[in-house]
């Protein structure tokens, strides 16, 4: 997909482009973090672990160079599942073949963190993203924890960032421009992410899903998008929600259907914001029992 914008610094001299994979246990704000970094809601994001299921690139084209961020899931310890199982090898896979890592982490370091950094290769070099800064209560607790960080590997840098608050996303972006290889841009200058209208669509229904519903339901649905229509200006857009229990089905939709006519015109109106124009937007709800456990149904969702 692409939208023109306005191209940032990099402060490199020499065109760079290359490929950096962001990975993080589920929560840390990778998502909002790439999404901030590219300057658009390519990923999308909620408080609840396992919201980003697919691998997404987002580009970011400076003068001097363009990173093609890889987005992927939080690599899962809880739910377990085949759906949970290809999201952990779509985590090690986007590990391969990339120029740089991009570790994010909150202000404190937990084992799952730990875990992460041990997957990682050790010939690609790191740089690690201390998120969430602006939430430190107390701003003296980061230098030791930077310190602690500083001794589990030999770091590219270690940048404290706050994707929320747009704090120090230029030096982040100056310590990966370092490591990107010397050559041309891999995508055409206003392309933000590889991903199409139709996926976006998909994802944003779902992330209304995950913000909506809290912990009623998120992990069993999913959403499949059955046909995008440009008419002129307008996109039409007839979507379907899976879900795996008749009862899940009636939480979705609500009394009359109210909590599902609150998702769509929701996921309706950040489309639109994306896309640049007016969307129609149709979603039903159908139950499809073990979806998240058939590897059919998984291969057809792009799993």
């Amino acid at each position: 997909m692409s939208k023109r914008r306005a191209p940032e610094q990099s402060g490199a001299t020499d065109p760079r482009s290359g490929q950096v994979a962001v990975v993080g246990r589920p929560n840390v704000g990778k998502s909002t973090l790439v999404n901030a970094l590219v300057g658009a809601r390519i990923s999308i994001t909620s408080r609840r672990p396992q919201t980003t299921r697919h691998r997404i690139r987002g580009i970011l084209t400076t003068p001097g160079a363009q990173i093609v961020f890889v987005d992927t899931p939080g690599f899962q310890t809880a739910h377990r599942s085949v759906l949970n199982e290809r999201m952990n090898k779509a985590v090690r896979a986007s590990l391969g073949g990339v120029d740089a890592i991009l570790l994010v982490v909150e202000p404190s370091l937990r084992d799952e963190d730990r875990a992460v950094l041990a997957l990682l290769p050790a010939k690609v070099p790191v740089v690690v993203a201390v998120n969430k800064v602006d939430r430190l209560a107390d701003k003296t607790r980061l230098l030791p924890l930077l310190s602690q960080i500083a001794v589990l590997r030999d770091f590219a840098a270690i940048v404290p960032v706050s994707a929320e608050k747009r704090w120090q996303l230029e030096e982040l972006t100056v310590e990966l421009t370092r490591l990107m290889p010397v050559g041309p841009a891999l995508y055409a200058d206003d392309d933000l992410t590889d991903r199409d209208e139709r996926f976006l669509a998909a994802e944003y229904i779902r992330e209304k899903i995950f913000r909506l519903l809290g912990e009623e339901l998120p992990y069993a649905t999913t959403v499949v998008v059955d046909r995008f229509v440009h008419d002129g200006e307008l996109r039409r857009i007839h979507a379907t929600v899976l879900v795996d229990k008749a009862s899940q089905r009636a939480i979705v939709l609500g009394a009359r259907g109210e909590r599902m006519k609150e998702i769509a015109t929701a996921a309706r109106r950040d489309m639109e914001r994306l896309f640049g124009g007016k969307v129609f937007l149709e979603v039903w709800v159908r139950v499809k029992s073990g979806w998240a456990e058939d590897e059919r149904t998984l291969a057809q969702l792009g799993y």
